[in-house]
């Protein structure tokens, strides 16, 4: 399973529905995981597709018209104010932070790589995109 795209040459931008939120993150990336649990259903309205890279490498412009809500004991989403726009997660250790794929610009030069908490998704979909389905967490060694 391929867990990173890109080197930390690479870059994508992205902001939120508004334009009160823009961000820059730099890779490497972890591919896009869609995520099924019931959390990231009832925020949406539907699964996210999110990747991932090292907290350090996110710079945002507009960061004080973000919200944000605890997802878990270990995380918090974070969202813009003015739009609702989902655009972070971001857990507790700090190391890393997730980027929503709806909120990235260009969102297809990073490849959708697996689905995670498949166990928990709403049953009006299936899964079958020829991506590798994991019942519960993340999916990785």
């Amino acid at each position: 399973m391929n867990t990173k795209v890109g080197t930390a040459e690479d870059r994508i931008t992205g902001h939120c529905a508004c334009g009160a939120v823009r961000f820059t993150a730099h890779g490497p990336f972890r591919p896009f995981v869609g995520c099924h649990c019931e959390s990231c259903r009832r925020q949406s309205g539907h699964f996210i597709m999110a990747t991932r890279c090292a907290a350090d490498a996110l710079e945002i412009s507009g960061e004080e018209n973000l919200s944000g809500w605890r997802a878990s004991e270990q995380s918090t989403r974070r969202f813009c104010k003015t739009c609702g726009a989902h655009m972070f997660w971001v857990p507790d250790d700090g190391s890393t932070v997730s980027i929503f794929a709806g909120c990235v610009d260009h969102p297809s030069i990073i490849p959708a790589g697996w689905h995670i908490h498949a166990s928990e998704k709403a049953d009006y979909y299936d899964l079958n995109d020829g991506l590798a389905v994991y019942p519960l967490g993340s999916g990785l060694p």
